[in-house]
């Protein structure tokens, strides 16, 4: 099922229908960050897809296996396809999955750490499909398409609602934010990418799983967008669908206090409170 950077055939399901899965996993050192997380996910995503989960002895082997994880930060992405067979959408059965991967150097934005970021709304509404909601199937036109309405480098990313209206995520992020006091993040029940970041601050922070609209966010005190590769960055601005107005945010400690929960849990340094002419949104 190893086969790491080789081309994937003409009749791969993956390459013809997105018929499977990957991960964006952040390497620190050579070491996975976050890595039962992304185990967690990529397992779930099998079970609902009812694809072969790669055998333990194939994944950790990749480690040892390519040279470039002597960079001291790198992403690996893996990407697990049904691979070939089948007539027209009918899977084969039993399946003889194909496990691709290629690390690449990272290097994060760190300006938008620690002055923040402007977003906008995106036109784009995503389709409520439960039985993909959370999982990082390959099927993400979109997201493509979502992000294909700006080319303003100044907008960092868009914010997606579903066809009913409710908040789901960024177009390669997830959402919080703090309301009342109280950190929030939408439900991922019906859509959207549940990311291992995400995942990992629910499971050590009081954020609860909520089900709103975009008007929610004009009650919060604090925005933040965030995955496992990336880290958290503070939102400033959130512009309308036009690319015009919208809401603003003064960095503060309230946006530092989930930063660096984040941060402590990526690896990366922690951000002091802003100082004046920090951000203009």
């Amino acid at each position: 099922m190893r086969d790491g950077d080789r081309a994937l055939p003409f009749d791969d399901r993956g390459l013809s229908y997105g018929d499977g899965l990957f991960e964006t996993v952040l390497v620190r050192d050579g070491k996975p960050v976050l890595w039962e997380e992304h185990l967690a996910r990529l397992e779930e995503g099998c079970r609902r897809l009812e694809l072969t989960m790669p055998k333990p002895a194939d994944l950790n082997g990749i480690f040892a296996n390519i040279p470039l994880f002597q960079q001291p930060l790198a992403v690996l992405k893996l990407i697990l396809t049904r691979g070939s067979g089948g007539r027209g959408y009918r899977p084969p059965w039993p399946s003889d999955c194909r496990l691709r991967y290629r690390l690449t150097p990272f290097s994060p934005d760190e300006e938008r750490w620690h002055r923040g970021v402007r977003i906008r709304r995106c036109s784009l509404r995503l389709g409520i499909q439960p039985r993909l909601a959370g999982i990082k199937h390959l099927n993400r036109l979109e997201n493509v398409l979502a992000r294909s309405e700006w080319n303003d480098d100044a907008i960092a990313e868009g914010l997606l609602c579903d066809s009913d209206g409710r908040l789901v995520e960024a177009t390669s992020m997830n959402l919080f934010w703090q309301r009342q006091g109280r950190l929030e993040t939408p439900r991922l029940d019906r859509c959207g990418v549940a990311g291992t970041l995400r995942q990992a601050l629910l499971d050590r922070l009081p954020i609860q799983e909520v089900n709103a609209g975009v008007a929610v966010l004009e009650e919060a005190e604090a925005l933040w967008l965030g995955n496992s590769v990336q880290g958290i960055w503070p939102v400033i601005a959130l512009n309308n669908i036009d690319g015009t107005g919208g809401l603003t945010w003064a960095l503060n400690e309230t946006h530092r206090h989930l930063q660096n929960h984040a941060h402590r849990l990526l690896g990366y340094p922690l951000i002091q409170s802003p100082q004046p002419g920090d951000a203009t949104p």
